[in-house]
């Protein structure tokens, strides 16, 4: 019996130890892909941050260049304002001309007719 006791308990040692052996072989597996899965995740996070850098570096480039196109209108549409007042100022002086010289042919008509 005590033969018998000690032979049940050596295989039961030994399936325990198999037992053991396939959960540490199983642990090994799943932490190595635990491992890998991190290490893509960090990629995965990298690609997206090294993006969204780029995505708000051509932003700001373009921001920039919205920025200077406004200034370069402003200007623009001062300048066309100064021309505006300019002509309008050249228009008044070549009305008032043009009364001054109707009028002095209004008097050179009278003066000749008689």
């Amino acid at each position: 019996q005590l033969q018998l006791a000690t032979s049940e308990k050596n295989e039961l040692t030994r399936s325990l130890e198999m037992v053991q052996n396939q959960l540490q072989e199983k642990e090994s597996e799943i932490k190595r892909e635990i491992s890998e899965y991190k290490d893509r995740l960090l990629q995965a996070e990298k690609e997206h941050q090294d993006a969204l850098t780029e995505a708000n570096r051509k932003s700001e480039v373009e921001i920039e260049a919205c920025h200077e196109k406004i200034i370069s209108l402003e200007h623009f549409i001062r300048s066309q304002k100064l021309e505006i007042e300019h002509l309008k100022s050249n228009k008044e002086q070549l009305n008032n001309s043009l009364k001054e010289a109707n009028q002095a042919l209004g008097e050179l008509l009278k003066t000749k007719v008689r």
